[in-house]
């Protein structure tokens, strides 16, 4: 939401910080959102070390901000990009590619990619909950 510093025009560049489970904290927008909807095939068969490696490739990458999973059947990732080209040069990261590829061969009965330029946002948070970790 941009009050913490660090992010695109600030002074400080922004550390990753994101664990799995927590939700992305992007900038204002505008931004763009990549994403990514799969149905996967059965068995890991090295998926999980390789979907830890991209997240952590993606957010060396010029432009990342940020990334969001979920997986109960479908699984719905979404990684957020200062921009479109910022998003379009992931994709051709070498590395990157080749999980790609890895992915349709093995990994995915079927996904859709979808890209979105995100104008608006909101977020709710509670603070001081007893019951929250």
């Amino acid at each position: 939401m941009g009050t913490e510093g660090g992010y695109p025009g600030e002074a400080k560049p922004r550390p990753y910080t994101h664990r799995m489970g927590e939700i992305a904290r992007t900038p204002d927008p505008p931004y763009v959102a990549v994403v990514f909807t799969s149905l996967r095939t059965p068995g890991d068969d090295g998926y999980g070390a390789t979907a830890a490696r991209m997240e952590e490739l993606a957010a060396q990458q010029p432009g990342y901000l940020g990334i969001e999973s979920a997986r109960e059947g479908v699984g719905i990732t979404v990684s957020y990009w200062a921009t479109e080209d910022d998003a379009r040069a992931w994709k051709r990261v070498a590395e990157h590619t080749v999980a790609q590829r890895t992915g349709r061969e093995r990994w995915y009965r079927e996904y859709t990619v979808r890209i979105a330029h995100v104008t608006r946002e909101y977020r709710f948070e509670r603070r001081g909950d007893a019951t929250s970790p």
